[in-house]
């Protein structure tokens, strides 16, 4: 990084916020890929989640401190639904574009639309419903200094 930049390590590796939600840069490794060199199925799912995750933390939530009960007592985030569609593949050395958005968010529920591109090109389309669960593994409401953070528009 340049002495010029005024962009902290730990932003640069949790990507960015944007007009329309999160952007995140990740490079396809060797242990991402099949024999044949191509991004094995299952490893998307990592990707995206590296996506959601790095949204959160950039939009000031922080798994330690729902852990830690900040918000009165520990909460865990949980994928409840995920429909992915593979576009095309994905290959060892590739530099991908994790997009992530809100769509809206509901009581206990988040509703997120993710996009993986290389360039221009569109690898995966995911719509994704995370839920807040507390302790008893109820559902919890969507802490109301959450949503401006999630449906911010720059």
């Amino acid at each position: 990084m340049s002495a010029g930049s005024d962009l902290s390590p730990a932003v640069g590796l949790a990507g960015e916020l944007t007009p329309f939600g999160h952007r995140l840069v990740a490079r396809v490794y060797y242990a991402d890929t099949d024999f044949s060199g191509v991004v094995y199925h299952a490893r998307y799912l990592e990707f995206l989640e590296r996506g959601r995750s790095d949204f959160l933390r950039l939009a000031g939530v922080h798994h330690t401190e729902l852990m830690e009960g900040k918000h009165g007592e520990p909460i865990v985030w949980v994928v409840r639904r995920m429909e992915i569609d593979f576009i095309q593949p994905a290959r060892i050395d590739d530099v991908l574009i994790v997009e992530t958005r809100t769509e809206t968010i509901s009581g206990a529920r988040i509703f997120m639309a993710q996009e993986l591109r290389r360039g221009e090109d569109l690898i995966v389309r995911a719509k994704v419903e995370a839920a807040i669960i507390g302790e008893n593994g109820r559902p919890k409401r969507f802490p109301k200094e959450w949503i401006a953070a999630f449906t911010r528009q720059a």
